[in-house]
């Protein structure tokens, strides 16, 4: 893989970034061809959901620096916030001081779930199906004959008991299913539909819900990054400082899930980034990302920040995170397979190891900018652009009007449009 270090890589035109790229991961005439014009065809579109009437882009960039388990690795995001890729190329970079991300995975299994209504007896129902285990699991690998050909499967059986719902006491089994690189929704969903005709039979009950669940708290992505102090430095902070302050604003979120909330969304805008641009369900990562924030029962940061004992600030990071390189709108989307390949990743597990490598740096990036500066003085001067455009401001006169918002502090629409008429009118 070409080394992601691309000094000065913002600093360039599009055209020149995408000229540096096609070199670096020798992109294809039709692949760049993909990248100008979006990748994807109404004909393709109106294949893909209901009711198509035309096609939504938003901005595929490029994050920069970042060394993942040793390798590098050219980070392809789909955001349309500002701020968010650089951050992320900003974090990348101060990681490599101390040998980049070190990222690894669970198993990918993900979990079925049965529902088991009208059940007279419920522990002895569960004792019967535990008894049943290896029909149970061997009828639910039959489901998907390519799946256990590549080494898939149905590999354990939970039975858990709900002793009072809304619905009166039911059964719910887990079925927990190797999906190896898909993200395993239809196989999962196709074998809890084959297997529920037995579990009736076995329990005497009612099924009724069969499906997957997002909390996919069996297929785990970890992250971490070690930080020398003298790396935090910048415009009058000592390095120290930076590094006790991240760790203080870390704390905050560990104990407060208001801010918990937020302080996970900043991890999620990286993590989001990289799952659309390769074509995955991010809305199913947000959901086990939040669900597993709250597994104690209270809900709280899924990263966190200390100092060791050289005095780095050290960084973790630990979510579910079901992302796929086969199946689906993975293989569907042109942009999708090119950015699997300018990520040069093979497996799903190689795909979540960058991933959450990503959110890391995301969260420190959004950290730092909270508590030196503030988040407003980096990210509302990126945010200028967009208000100058949404101002009706083109060309040359789009830097101009930011440069003047951002100089005025006053990065409001309404002033934007007084700014491109008194341009305007300086011109005429």
């Amino acid at each position: 893989m070409p080394n992601s270090r691309l000094p000065g890589f913002y600093r360039k035109s599009w055209q020149e970034r995408l000229a540096l790229l096609a070199e670096r991961v020798r992109l294809t005439p039709e692949e760049m061809e993909a990248l100008r014009l979006g990748g994807l065809n109404l004909e393709s579109a109106d294949r893909m959901i209901e009711n198509v009437v035309g096609l939504y882009s938003l901005p595929l960039g490029i994050a920069v620096n970042f060394l993942v388990n040793g390798r590098e690795v050219l980070v392809p995001m789909v955001v349309e916030e500002p701020s968010v890729v650089a951050g992320a190329s900003f974090m990348a970079r101060l990681a490599r001081e101390g040998g980049g991300f070190i990222a690894s995975t669970s198993a990918s299994e993900m979990i079925g779930q049965v529902q088991i209504l009208e059940v007279s007896d419920l522990p002895s129902a569960r004792l019967a199906l535990l008894e049943q285990r290896e029909r149970i699991l061997a009828e639910a690998t039959a489901a998907d004959p390519l799946l256990a050909q590549i080494g898939g499967g149905a590999r354990d059986l939970e039975v858990r008991l709900v002793p009072a719902s809304p619905a009166g006491p039911f059964l719910v089994v887990h079925l927990v299913i190797d999906t190896r690189d898909a993200m395993g929704a239809n196989a999962v969903n196709g074998a809890c539909e084959a297997i529920a005709p037995t579990l009736e039979e076995i329990t005497g009950g009612r099924v009724l819900l069969r499906t997957l669940s997002n909390l996919a708290d069996r297929r785990l992505a970890r992250a971490r990054c070690s930080i020398p102090s003298r790396a935090l430095s910048f415009a009058g902070y000592s390095g120290d400082t930076v590094r006790d302050r991240i760790v203080e604003a870390y704390a905050f979120a560990a104990v407060d899930p208001y801010r918990a909330a937020t302080h996970n969304k900043g991890i999620l805008n990286g993590v989001d980034a990289v799952a659309i641009a390769t074509g995955n369900d991010w809305r199913a990562v947000e959901a086990g990302a939040h669900a597993y924030a709250a597994r104690s029962g209270r809900y709280t940061s899924l990263s966190s920040w200390g100092r060791d004992a050289k005095g780095n600030l050290v960084g973790t990071l630990e979510m579910p995170l079901a992302v796929a390189t086969v199946g689906g709108f993975t293989r569907v989307h042109p942009l999708a397979r090119l950015a699997l390949k300018i990520l040069d990743v093979q497996t799903a597990r190689e795909l979540a190891e960058v991933v959450v490598s990503v959110g890391l740096a995301q969260n420190l990036a959004a950290l730092r900018a909270l508590a030196t500066e503030g988040i407003q003085r980096g990210h509302m001067t990126l945010h200028a652009r967009q208000i100058a455009l949404a101002a009706g401001a083109s060309g040359d006169q789009v830097e101009r009007v930011a440069a003047q918002l951002v100089r005025e502090q006053a990065i409001r629409l309404d002033r934007a449009q007084v700014i491109l008429k008194e341009f305007g009118a300086a011109r005429g």
